[in-house]
Parts: structure tokens; sequence; C-alpha cells
């Protein structure tokens, strides 16, 4: 009984950490035998019986009879003398097997035994979690910020478990408060020391392409295809999506109605501008649908360089390299080409074209570098743009691209 009321101190631990009777009887032999071998300096003659459906388990050690006078090792023989009370028909060279109460092994060896399995148990759980979540990268999954720090957000899910979230892997408008949920995919799973470390992200393009297949059923029913997916977290996307059945049209499925497909994941990633295009094998086509919203005039293409000639109307240079330059970057990155642009037009128009670094005594540099940013380096090329156009594309306000549009048509009509 005494052994018994000890497995079933023992067996505390299974509740917390929901290991089956078998697992911890197999731990609990490993534990013993390891505190038999300190003791005894060897477990050879010890056998530890199991029982893992009464939760029981008994320690025997075998001994070999000697004579009273012949006794040198007392963990691996007996005297006669002894070994005949417990049984009187023993004779010198039989082997006894004799019960060890666990009560017997000491107070500190019982303490000792106590700390090694819950450090045992601790690595089976570390184990499990390892393998648990080694299985789930590249899938999305949702836990609870615990703790906010300035390079990293601590995470908990449903089952305790901690989960990081570092600030490289954020989404530069997110903000986080203790309690919120937060939904990222599964990155990286790595091991320091014995303690698994969940890495999550949220800037990651598999987190994007995830969340596709959950937001639109053809895409998690497999009828529309993701093929690519390129980002600048919190900026831009460009998603480029095929479908196996000619009846659907693949990127009116994925916007939605008035965008309302799309609308989920754009709030979810911090209001970033999502372009979905279909794809095509037509390597022409799939660049000129990258660069939407410019209209292409024409492409030439170099195959063995994997470059781009794309030649446009001025008014198109600006829409094709987008503000900060992100979509004729991320049409590259999308098509797999380097994408060079060239501008056609009036050609005498663009001779009387003058730089805009030209008014750098008129105009602030940092207002010249806004304009660049979008693609906007002469006088004629702001000159034909919207001014609500241009206060949407940049960060300069509605009185300064007047101002700035002012100084250039004085120019030109001076």
């Amino acid at each position: 009984m005494e052994n018994i009321a000890l497995i079933e101190s023992f067996s505390e631990f299974k509740d917390d950490k929901l290991i089956d009777r078998v697992t911890l009887m197999a731990i609990l032999e490993d534990v013993f035998r390891n505190a038999l071998k300190k003791k005894f300096g060897s477990d050879d003659n010890f056998d530890i019986i199991i029982n893992p459906d009464k939760g029981d388990m008994e320690i025997w050690q075998r001994r070999v009879i000697v004579a009273d006078d012949d006794l040198d090792l007392d963990h691996l023989e007996i005297t006669l003398t002894d070994a005949r009370k417990i049984e009187p028909d023993f004779e010198i060279g039989e082997e006894v097997s004799e019960e060890v109460k666990l009560i017997d092994l000491g107070r500190r060896a019982i303490l000792a035994l106590r700390q090694n399995l819950i450090s045992k148990i601790h690595e089976h759980d570390n184990t499990n979690l390892y393998k648990q979540f080694k299985d789930l990268i590249g899938e999305i999954y949702t836990a609870e910020v615990h703790h906010v720090r300035p390079r990293v957000v601590i995470l908990v899910d449903d089952e305790g478990n901690e989960i990081i979230l570092p600030k490289e892997k954020q989404i530069p408008s997110d903000f986080f408060r203790k309690g919120d949920n937060v939904r990222g995919i599964i990155e990286n799973v790595e091991l320091k020391g014995n303690k698994p470390q969940i890495i999550m992200s949220r800037t990651s393009e598999k987190f994007l392409e995830k969340l596709f297949e959950q937001e639109i059923p053809e895409v998690f029913d497999g009828l529309i295809m993701v093929k690519n997916v390129v980002r600048i977290p919190g900026e831009k996307a460009k998603v480029a999506v095929d479908s196996y059945d000619d009846r659907i049209d693949p990127v009116g499925a994925c916007v939605g109605m008035k965008g309302s497909r799309i609308h989920g994941i754009v709030r979810e990633l911090g209001n970033e501008n999502i372009d979905v295009i279909n794809y095509t094998t037509n390597t022409q086509l799939y660049i000129t649908r990258a660069l939407s919203p410019a209209k292409v005039s024409s492409i030439k293409i170099d195959e063995e360089n994997k470059r781009a000639e794309v030649f446009l109307k001025l008014e198109e240079v600006s829409k094709a390299i987008g503000r900060g330059g992100h979509n004729i970057k991320l049409a590259g990155q999308l098509t797999g080409y380097e994408l060079d642009v060239i501008r056609e037009g009036n050609i005498a128009e663009e001779e009387d074209d003058v730089e805009l670094t030209e008014f750098s005594d008129e105009i602030e540099a940092w207002v010249i570098e806004e304009f660049a940013k979008i693609g906007l380096d002469t006088a004629r090329s702001i000159l034909k743009q919207n001014v609500n156009d241009l206060v949407r594309r940049t960060d300069l306000e509605e009185e300064t691209i007047l101002e700035v549009m002012k100084i250039l048509n004085d120019e030109f009509n001076g």
C-alpha cells in the first residue's frame, strides 16, 4: 500500500500535464532505475514491475545466497541465515527475490525522485509541444496578448503555451494591448535549451496566402489557386490567382462585390493595399497585369537576363512606379523580372521639359524627394497630374502641391 500511495502522489503531475498512465509509468521506471543506480551502484539485479491499470509498481531485488562468512557484496549477495528467514528451505547458490519498499530508499532519495520526475515530465511535455507546433508551421494560429515589450510581444494560447511575435514580424501599424487576440502564422519552432520557442509572423507572404484560404471559400475548396504572393507589409501586396474552372473569374471571386470579400483581409493587415491579378504563363501579359493600375504601351523582354523594358506614356509612369516605388518593386518580385521603365511621348515636349531638381532654389529638397518617390521627376510630369490624385499618392499637403504647380507653370508661361 505504501507504494500505491506514493505512486498516487506522483500521479498529481499526470493530471496537470495530461500524460497518460502508460507514459507516466515509463517515465517512473526510468526515474527509479536512476535512483537505484545511485544507491546501489547498479540496477542490473533489480526488477521493476509496473501495472499501469492500477497505477501500481513494485521493485524486487535479486540476490544470490552465500555462506554466512562469504558475504562480499551486500547488494548482490545474501547470507544463508538471512535467506532462511524469508524461506526456511533455501540453499546456498539459489537466488532470492525480495521486495524493496519505496519508503526504504530514504526520505532524501524520494525527494530527489520527485525532482527528477518533474524534470522528466517537463522534458516529455516540451518534446510533445515541439512536435505539435512543428506540424503547425505555415498555418494560421490565434493567441492572446499576454505581455507587450519594446522588441517582442508575448502571446499565450488557450492551453497556456507561450508564442513569440518579434517586432520585425509585426506589421508597422500593429498596436497591441494585453488581452487582444492576435492572428498570424507559425513561422518557426526552435529548441532553446530543452524548451521550444514558437515564433509567429504577421509579415510573411504565407500569412496573406492563408488568409485568402480562410476568407475565400473558392480558394479553400481548391477551385481558385493562389499562384504567388508578394508584400511590403502594411503598405502594398500583389496576389496572382488562377482558376481551374473557366466559368469562375478568380479576381472577381477573391475581391467580391465592392471589395466585400477582400475587405476583411485588408483590415487584418492594417489596411494593406492588395492588388489581385489574373495569373498567366504569357510573360508580356503577366508583367502588364502586375503593373496595374498603369496602362503599358509595350514591353521588350530579355529572357536570358530576366529583364524587361516597359514602355509607358508619360502620365502612366508615376502609376507604374507607385508611391515609394512600391508598385514597380512588387511587380518585379511577382513576375521574377527586373523592370526598367521607359517613357514615351511627345519628343518636343520632353525636350522642353525641365528636371525638378533645377527648381531646388524655390522648392525644398524633401518636397522634390516626395514627387520622385512616385516617379515624378520633371516639371511637365507633375503639371499633367490631378491635384487630388497627388494629395492621395504623396505625403504632401494640397497647399504645398498647388504652390509647386504655380512655380512650374510660371517657368513655362512666364
